[in-house]
């Protein structure tokens, strides 16, 4: 069989197990940058995002994390395994919390919000901020309204797809997605009252 970008994920990671690198690099490009950028929303750290997006690839090359493809879908399965990385890292914070890490915005991670080079230095300024903004105040959501409204909002999954993913049912996914909506439009609302 031979390699190309549209085989499916299943036959890529047939591939992949029989030696192929050049397969785990086709599922690498096609699930890295989503995986990612749920990753650093859900982090709100690029190290940390970075670490777990390693560590779910990893675990798919190794063969750690047991993906089945008759139970779903591999981007899915996917971000199963960073929200559980996410949760992991959560609990490690609690139990040994840090100081603050400055400010830095040269962090060396690709902007998110590149903004078309068509539009004035402005406007990017400002689309830099509302996004900046609005990161900042996902990011002080707790983890269990965080996780579906990324989920939802940013990657456009079903409320079954993000009930896998999460491991709760529909009514809750619905639950918590209305909850963390309403939580980060009045974070979003007092941000804009603070600045006027």
């Amino acid at each position: 069989m031979t390699l190309t970008t549209d085989s499916t994920d299943t036959e890529l990671l047939r591939q992949m197990h029989a030696g192929q690198a050049a397969a785990f690099t086709t599922l690498y490009r096609r699930h890295q940058g989503p995986l990612y950028r749920y990753a650093l929303l859900r982090c709100g750290s690029g190290d940390a995002a970075a670490d777990i997006v390693q560590e779910a690839f990893m675990g798919l090359l190794t063969g750690k994390l047991g993906y089945d493809p008759l139970r779903g879908q591999l981007q899915h399965f996917l971000f199963g395994v960073a929200r559980n990385l996410a949760l992991k890292l959560d609990a490690t914070r609690q139990r040994h919390p840090q100081l603050p890490a400055p400010a830095d915005d040269d962090d060396g991670e690709p902007d998110l919000d590149a903004a078309s080079e068509a539009d004035g230095p402005l406007t990017r300024l400002l689309n830099n901020e509302a996004a900046e903004e609005v990161r900042r105040a996902l990011s002080l959501l707790p983890p269990h309204y965080r996780d579906p409204v990324i989920l939802y909002e940013l990657h456009a999954l079903s409320y079954q797809e993000i009930a896998t993913i999460c491991q709760v049912d529909i009514g809750t996914v619905r639950s918590r997605l209305a909850r963390g909506r309403a939580a980060l439009a009045k974070r979003l609302r007092l941000t804009l009252e603070g600045m006027t």
